[in-house]
């Protein structure tokens, strides 16, 4: 290994989740109630995808949280530090989407910073965010159920956002879950359906 190699600072992958986000899509919209703790992501295959997705990079996992009921779910809290995470429990007024808005602070934050970025969210909201990261000199990736993800997201996908699904790609999760969706020939096994 060369010296510059040595002397070369890692790239850093910054993984911002939006939890409320990806939970409710789970159950609302694919399991058609509330997840199981079998059917919940596993949160630590996420972290150790954004190592793997480019380069085996640093990783900064960044999970939001709406605190704003003034209590703070310990015990996953917990259970994110002891992964790697860095829970952000955030409080606001009612009317407020606290969870939306500290992820679309921390984009924007990150534009001035290099580095590259993973969200995991199907929300539109960050798309404004998201396509002032896009660029040469950064990789931005989408962590979603594809089938899901808004329009205005999708779109991003023409100036250089990758969407990674979170079943089939990022493998997050321990069951497979009842998705209806288009499958690409590559991936379609028959066998899950006889």
């Amino acid at each position: 290994m060369s010296t510059d190699a040595l002397s070369a600072p890692r790239r850093t992958t910054y993984v911002l989740v939006d939890g409320e986000n990806i939970d409710a899509t789970l159950g609302g919209s694919i399991l058609g109630s509330r997840p199981s703790p079998e059917q919940r992501p596993r949160w630590e295959r996420v972290l150790d995808f954004g190592k793997q997705a480019w380069d085996a990079q640093e990783v900064k996992g960044l999970f939001f949280l709406n605190a704003s009921n003034g209590t703070m779910p310990m015990g996953f809290i917990q259970a994110l530090l002891a992964i790697g995470f860095q829970p952000i429990p955030l409080a606001g007024e009612s009317y407020e989407k606290v969870v939306d808005i500290g992820i679309q602070r921390t984009l924007d934050a990150l534009v001035d910073r290099p580095g590259d970025v993973l969200l995991a969210s199907h929300d539109g909201d960050f798309a404004p965010q998201l396509g002032q990261l896009l660029g040469p000199g950064r990789r931005v990736g989408l962590l979603a159920f594809k089938e899901f993800t808004s329009t205005q997201l999708q779109h991003l996908s023409e100036g250089g956002l990758e969407i990674f699904d979170l079943e089939s790609e990022v493998k997050a999760f321990n069951v497979q879950l009842p998705r209806l969706r288009i499958i690409s020939l590559d991936e379609f096994d028959p066998l899950r359906y006889l």
